[in-house]
């Protein structure tokens, strides 16, 4: 019987974790029917940044990603031996990355489909609750990045 130390807890589909897992596994079932899978979210992230930020090392890109360093070392080391990226070492065992030429050919062909991709997830919902939805969002994520960052110890999940 709950006490008031002990709520009840609420129902499986009114758990934001259920929720937030569920709305992952669509967007990772969009992505992969617009794109195949040959390129998963999380390498199409690494390489969009990659794309913006041309030779940064593997740390920042961490960050910039929001995966653990091992994690992003491991995804960068699959894109190097599918072509898509080159390693160059630095000083302190630090690695430069950078698209290649077939990595650049890889998200040019991907990139008209993100737009539609995206609006085919969204599109169930109004113009004005996908900004409201979209806003939310950014804003969850802010909030919760900037609890870890003040709280020592907690890393990043992959």
């Amino acid at each position: 019987m709950p006490t008031p130390k002990n709520p009840p807890a609420p129902a499986l589909h009114a758990e934001p974790g259920h929720l937030i897992r569920r709305a992952h596994q669509l967007a990772v079932s969009t992505f992969h029917d617009t794109h195949g899978r040959e390129i998963t979210p999380v390498q199409y992230a690494i390489l969009r940044a990659l794309q913006d930020h041309p030779g940064i090392d593997q740390v920042t890109l961490a960050d910039k990603v929001a995966l653990d360093t091992s994690t992003t070392a491991d995804i960068a080391t699959r894109l190097e031996a599918k072509g898509w990226i080159v390693r160059e070492l630095l000083a302190r065992r630090q690695r430069a990355l950078r698209l290649t030429a077939a990595g650049e050919a890889m998200l040019q062909d991907m990139l008209p489909r993100v737009a539609p991709m995206y609006h085919r997830l969204l599109e169930p919902l109004s113009a004005e609750e996908q900004a409201q939805f979209l806003a939310l969002l950014r804003k969850f994520v802010h909030l919760n990045d900037a609890a870890r960052a003040e709280s020592p110890g907690k890393s990043r999940e992959t």
